[in-house]
């Protein structure tokens, strides 16, 4: 399929990893002041992003992948959004808020372009 052997070579799921990584250490960090919902689905949502990158590359096929990084980007918007509701409810720190958009950011810009990656592949 691609000249990559693991998903977990890609860049995308190395940055996705990473913001999955921050937000543990965030959560950890802002326990008590978080509820109960807000902390399970940042859980789910920074989950959902590298496993599915780890499974649409495990698809073999490129439109079945592209489909899978789309999900991964809906998990990325939904924590974003996470992150803003603990600044606008001052759950958080805004250095701690602009650490984790900053890495979201970036987990965004790779994924989309694995996808472009990914569409010139299924083109030829």
């Amino acid at each position: 399929m691609s000249t990559y052997k693991t998903f977990e070579e890609l860049d995308c799921w190395q940055k996705c990893r990473s913001v999955r990584i921050w937000v543990h250490q965030f959560l950890c960090r802002h326990q008590r002041k978080l509820d109960n919902d807000i902390d399970q689905n940042m859980k789910r949502a920074s989950r959902s992003c590298t496993r599915n990158l780890a499974e649409g590359f495990g698809r073999f096929h490129f439109k079945d992948n592209i489909r899978f990084c789309r999900i991964t980007l809906g998990s990325l918007f939904e924590l974003k959004d996470d992150i803003i509701i603990c600044m606008d409810e001052n759950r958080a720190s805004t250095e701690d808020v602009n650490e984790g958009l900053e890495r979201i950011q970036r987990s965004i810009h790779s994924v989309l372009g694995y996808i472009n990656y990914l569409n010139s592949k299924s083109s030829k």
